[in-house]
């Protein structure tokens, strides 16, 4: 089973939010999820993550997508030389 942490939309039509999960990688985007990491607001450029399941789950070896990559990194949970691309 392929684990990805990715986003999943939530909110209305033209004020996103998003919520980030672990999630078999062949599952919909927003289908039912293995956990809840965190949320992000895009129109407040607001970002909150539990950071102790999100460095459990990298270590783990789920592979953050690009944007929740970029997230994990401005939130100093994880470093940019770090992570690698699969």
């Amino acid at each position: 089973m392929a684990v990805k942490m990715r986003l999943t939309r939530m909110g209305d039509k033209k004020s996103p939010f998003y919520r980030v999960v672990v999630i078999d990688s062949h599952k919909a985007r927003d289908g039912q999820y293995v956990d809840l990491v965190g949320t992000y607001d895009p129109l407040n450029d607001q970002v909150h993550l539990d950071a102790e399941k999100a460095k459990k789950w990298v270590a783990c070896g789920v592979q953050p997508t690009e944007t929740v990559r970029s997230l994990l990194v401005r939130e100093n949970i994880i470093e940019a030389t770090k992570v690698h691309k699969a």
